[in-house]
């Protein structure tokens, strides 16, 4: 059994990769320019919350000999405000109620109770690429009768984009405790987004601050595992789920 999900896991990963690598991101942004300040701020709240790093992962140190590879994929609904603006800047075309990212996820553990961990993302309904690093310090390592603390420093930011240059900075405490085969986990931060108009005439800049507030679940299935969560950055809903090998 667990060397045909370690062997489905390793299949899998190899499919997003080629996914990730190869996606055309065909839609664009649209004309920036059409966007007052307050609506690119807006826009800006709505992309930067989809960029942000997300875990989706318990915050558990992995020790020198661990790795976490996975795929991942979320869906964000967003904002009523932010996706009006989206909407102007393409003309007024209908966007989907809900973006899709598309993940590689890859998380090393180092002594000391300290994690590294990065991904390489696509979404195309924004038509953007996203890079994500993060580091993770366990404040409480935690054991059989007391529950993980993790501090976590996470930055992201989107390329293949002639319309907009957006990079988001966050922080979060998280907790989790391991019951079995389950490992339920929470945590709160803050997510800073640094936002610029590439294309605009009136140099449209925009630097919002969202809270952070997320909940998942971790199922370890003997090498491989699956792990689903909840997100709410600002006003941007998300749900997203993980299926990779980790030890």
């Amino acid at each position: 059994m667990k060397k045909n999900l370690s062997f489905l896991a390793c299949a899998t990963l190899g499919l997003t990769l080629s996914m990730i690598t190869t996606t055309a991101s065909a839609d664009r942004l649209g004309d920036l320019d059409q966007l007052t300040d307050r609506e690119f701020k807006h826009a800006s709240e709505a992309i930067g919350a989809v960029v942000s790093y997300r875990p989706i992962a318990p915050p558990q140190p992995q020790g020198l000999t661990g790795f976490d590879i996975g795929l991942s994929m979320t869906s964000s609904s967003l904002s009523y405000k932010g996706a009006a603006a989206l909407e102007k800047a393409n003309g007024n075309l209908y966007l989907d109620d809900a973006v899709q990212t598309y993940r590689l996820d890859i998380h090393k553990g180092l002594p000391f109770d300290v994690d590294v961990g990065a991904y390489f993302a696509n979404v195309p309904g924004l038509g953007i690429d996203v890079r994500g690093l993060e580091a993770r310090y366990a404040l409480l390592a935690g054991d059989f009768a007391t529950p993980t603390i993790s501090l976590r420093g996470g930055y992201t930011y989107a390329t293949n984009s002639d319309d907009i240059s957006i990079d988001a900075r966050s922080l979060d405490v998280s907790i989790s405790k391991g019951f079995a085969m389950l490992t339920p986990y929470a945590g709160i931060g803050y997510v800073w987004v640094d936002s610029d108009g590439r294309k605009t005439a009136n140099h449209l800049h925009s630097s919002p601050e969202l809270s952070k507030y997320y909940a998942g679940i971790n199922m370890g299935l003997g090498l491989a595992n699956l792990a689903f969560e909840t997100d709410i950055t600002g006003s941007t809903i998300s749900w997203g789920m993980k299926f990779g090998v980790r030890w």
